[in-house]
């Protein structure tokens, strides 16, 4: 007999061990979890399983073992990654993402009632064509272009337009009425966690200069001291999936919300990084590549749909960003 329970993939990274704990706190239970990495020490799942999540054996497996009432499907391969080995991005990405929506659209027809998909998109899915557009649009909504310029930002998008396909129009020539799946996405700006070091995102020169300051280190900046983008920190993030992920279904307007907190430039960031270590030693040493991919994202984003269907707002700003969440603890962390 099938238990019932909530799935994480991509678990082990920066967002996973962050919903975990939030979710452990809550009584959520049973966690099932799946990561290619072991779970660090203190994580409470009910179950980790080491693997791929593009593994359809290991999936099938899991789906006869449990009945999952959410999935939250963090596993990705980040956009540096995915710029260097492009066909294992879409593979993990987009082919592991649709195995996932077969599986969740089963168990949505089979117990009547719609599994619920939550996916972490990404800024990335936009691709402003030069500095003078992204200038003119200082927010961008969710319909602007969406013309990525990375294989990760396609890959985004492509999961969400299968995210809204498979929980609008699946099995739409039955005859029978199907219950269908019930998927639901965020694009996230740059993610800025205190507890838990950058991973090879493009828009983690913030993070790791500030990682950097705190152990001591020098930092040069893959970008230019101007380049402008939004970020958020990880309390917000993880309040995001869980507060899209209560939502009524009723209350949606659409399958994939912008989400904002704060943007700034990189010379900003250095400015308060220098604040909280007066030693940080920071220059700049712009990578051509990685410059044009975070130049073709926005300045800032729109998310006036997420803050109206669902109530929407952040907590934390720049500087309580900074002042409250991301020097005190990352002075602990490296003390």
């Amino acid at each position: 007999m099938q238990k019932n329970a909530i799935l994480i993939t991509g678990a082990a990274g920066e967002i996973g061990q962050a919903l975990l704990a939030e979710l452990a706190a809550g009584g959520k239970s049973p966690l099932v979890t799946l990561d290619l990495q072991a779970m660090p020490a203190g994580a409470q799942p009910s179950q980790h399983v080491q693997g791929s999540v593009a593994d359809a054996t290991l999936l099938a497996g899991l789906a006869e073992q449990y009945r999952f009432a959410q999935i939250f499907h963090l596993a990705a391969l980040l956009s540096t990654s995915a710029e260097r080995k492009p066909a294992l991005a879409h593979q993990v990405n987009v082919d592991a993402s649709l195995l996932l929506l077969e599986l969740a659209a089963r168990q949505s027809m089979e117990g009547g009632q719609p599994v619920q998909v939550i996916f972490p998109s990404s800024i990335a899915v936009y691709g402003l064509p030069d500095l003078a557009a992204k200038a003119t649009h200082a927010k961008v909504g969710e319909g602007d272009f969406n013309d990525p310029t990375t294989m990760y930002g396609c890959n985004k998008l492509a999961v969400e337009k299968l995210g809204a396909y498979y929980s609008n129009q699946y099995g739409q020539l039955q005859a029978e009425v199907l219950t269908r799946l019930d998927f639901r996405s965020l694009r996230f700006p740059g993610l800025i966690s205190a507890h838990t070091a950058p991973t090879g995102g493009t828009s983690d020169y913030g993070p790791e200069m500030l990682h950097a300051a705190a152990q001591g280190q020098a930092y040069a900046c893959f970008v230019r001291p101007d380049t402008t983008i939004p970020f958020m920190a990880m309390p917000d993030a993880v309040r995001a999936l869980l507060g899209l992920a209560a939502a009524p279904a009723a209350a949606l307007g659409r399958r994939a919300y912008n989400v904002g907190a704060f943007s700034l430039s990189a010379e900003a960031f250095a400015g308060q990084v220098q604040t909280a270590f007066p030693g940080a030693k920071i220059s700049y040493a712009p990578n051509a590549a990685r410059q044009g991919i975070v130049d073709s994202w926005p300045l800032d984003v729109d998310d006036r749909a997420a803050r109206t269907d669902w109530g929407w707002a952040p907590e934390y700003d720049l500087q309580r960003c900074f002042d409250e969440y991301l020097v005190p603890n990352i002075r602990e962390r490296y003390e």
